[in-house]
């Protein structure tokens, strides 16, 4: 049940409703039952996070928001932005915030802390890095071209599937048992970049090279294919204080939160295998 209208009551607001979590969030929610409204550029009423005069109105009638800060809350700005999202959902009537947040990123936490002063309901999920980084981002046309090349090293990360994030956030969203929290949400193992590069290989069948590149040829690399140049700078900032091993450790919220432990890279990567997307042609 997706809505965009200013008639209804009760709606939960996705922000991001495209993007990697916030589309999954949305089809839970919709498979709930749960009048929706979707928080994105193309939605019926649009929400931009670059357009303060967008957020009002998808504020308006809303209950319940889950809250994904585009390209991401450690960038300059973001804690600015939070701010004044949270104080216009309190007199919005808002009762209840869910914000996807980032381990072991200090700027983010800063956005936490605006959402659990705000005297709403809150629930942060504080994620690792996503697996669909390999099928929904930037590294998807390296693996389709045969060679995946990243500033990684051997630092070791409890890679996370998005689908165990949308599981957590709706239930937080609907339930109570995760109120005024940070749930902290990790994948079952650690493993490199490289490791699951290879595991990838070996299902799809692919040769598929993984280099630890250097730092600044990485960025060039990026700025070459024509990756914006803010996406760039969170790349940089990503690569060079967050996959620095502080992330090196397991986390319980998944099973906290869902009774069960979350996905593994095997799971992952036999539904992946199952929509297609690594089954495109080599780019050369």
């Amino acid at each position: 049940m997706t809505t965009n209208s200013y008639s209804n009551e009760n709606l939960t607001l996705v922000v991001g409703s495209t993007g990697k979590t916030g589309r999954r969030v949305v089809s839970r929610l919709e498979n709930l039952g749960t009048p929706v409204r979707h928080g994105s550029r193309q939605a019926a009423i649009p929400f931009d996070w670059e357009d303060r005069s967008t957020w009002a109105p998808v504020l308006s009638d809303v209950k319940a928001a889950y809250v994904t800060y585009h390209p991401d809350l450690a960038v300059p700005g973001a804690r600015e932005d939070i701010v004044e999202f949270t104080r216009l959902a309190v007199e919005a009537g808002v009762e209840r915030l869910v914000l996807l947040s980032g381990r072991g990123e200090p700027a983010a936490q800063h956005c936490e802390r605006i959402v659990a002063e705000s005297g709403l309901t809150w629930t942060v999920v504080r994620a690792s890095w996503f697996l669909q980084n390999f099928s929904e981002g930037f590294m998807l046309d390296q693996i389709l071209g045969g060679t995946v090349a990243i500033p990684a090293g051997r630092v070791l990360e409890p890679l996370i599937d998005a689908e165990d994030i949308a599981d957590v956030a709706v239930a937080a969203l609907v339930g109570s048992d995760l109120e005024n929290r940070v749930v902290e949400v990790t994948g079952p193992r650690l493993m490199t970049i490289a490791d699951a590069i290879g595991e990838i290989a070996a299902a799809t069948g692919r040769e598929i090279a993984f280099i630890d590149i250097g730092h600044e040829e990485f960025l060039a690399s990026m700025r070459e294919v024509g990756v914006p140049a803010a996406y760039v700078d969170l790349l940089d900032y990503l690569f060079r204080e967050v996959m620095d091993g502080r992330n090196a450790s397991l986390a319980t919220g998944v099973r906290e939160a869902l009774g069960r432990e979350p996905r593994d890279l095997g799971d992952y990567i036999e539904s992946t295998l199952a929509s297609g997307v690594w089954a495109g042609e080599v780019v050369s």
